[in-house]
């Protein structure tokens, strides 16, 4: 289905994997309001669709995502304060997006073939999986125009070490996907004329699996991943003992047990 902005592109398949597909190629996918507004209701949606399992997030043309949108942001200075309302609202919209995704209760993976820079490489990073073509490149490269990727930031040094991510962030420097693999932004690179296909049997490998499971489990790592390890361990335990308590688990167990695939029936439970 094409929204009426014809930014996005949604396509369901019938194992639940649900394509939103970014396709602005007169702003490089630009991370516009109109996008981002889109990518906004599209994955809130899809959260509460119990058909929906896994959300591929990709885009047309030869860039994934340019970040924000640098001639909103421009015309947004001949506004009576400057701007300064408007780059609020902005940045507010963006971080809304990034941690829709981190909310979801679906997992949610970045299907990159281009170029990703900025913001454009923030919602590469707040995705929970990655694959990239062998051409795709990442940057961070706002302090080239006088603008540090603060809020790119947030997400980038959560997924890469200290070191790597501050080397992007003060340089600017584009990174190949290669790079970009080995320091942990994304998890493989391939052949662009196989990169669907990789990222269909990684979501089809996923969507095989409980729901109610996988929300569970995707709520509990980054719930946990911002806790003492004392309280990480307090917190997952209780974590572990609800979810053995729900169907899906005791049916998983048994079906193990008893050496045949399991029959999960617990997606009516995932968001009780």
């Amino acid at each position: 289905m094409t929204l009426k902005t014809e930014i996005l592109i949604q396509d369901k398949s019938s194992n639940g994997i649900l394509r939103l597909v970014m396709n602005d190629l007169a702003t490089r996918n630009s991370l516009s309001e109109n996008m981002m507004n889109s990518l906004i209701d599209s994955i809130d949606i899809a959260s509460k669709d119990k058909d929906t399992k896994v959300i591929v997030i990709a885009s047309t043309g030869n860039v994934f995502c340019s970040g924000h949108d640098l001639k909103e942001i421009n015309t947004a200075r001949n506004n009576d304060d400057q701007g300064n309302a408007y780059y609020d609202k902005l940045f507010k919209k963006c971080s809304t997006l990034m941690q829709a995704i981190i909310n979801c209760p679906k997992p949610v993976i970045a299907e990159i073939d281009g170029t990703a820079t900025a913001a454009g490489c923030q919602l590469v990073a707040s995705c929970d999986l990655a694959i990239a073509s062998n051409e795709s490149m990442f940057a961070t490269p706002g302090v080239n125009i006088g603008l540090f990727c603060s809020t790119p930031m947030v997400a980038l040094s959560r997924n890469v070490s200290n070191k790597n991510a501050m080397k992007m962030l003060l340089t600017g420097e584009m990174i190949t996907a290669k790079k970009a693999k080995k320091i942990g932004l994304i998890n493989t690179n391939v052949f662009k004329e196989d990169l669907k296909k990789e990222v269909l049997e990684l979501a089809s490998i996923i969507a095989s699996k409980s729901m109610m499971t996988i929300s569970t489990g995707k709520e509990a790592f980054y719930t946990q991943s911002q806790m003492t390890l004392s309280d990480a361990y307090l917190y997952t335990s209780d974590v572990m003992k609800e979810n053995l308590l729900r169907s899906d688990a005791k049916e998983g167990i048994s079906a193990f047990l008893e050496k045949r695939n399991p029959n999960w029936d617990g997606s009516e439970d995932l968001n009780s």
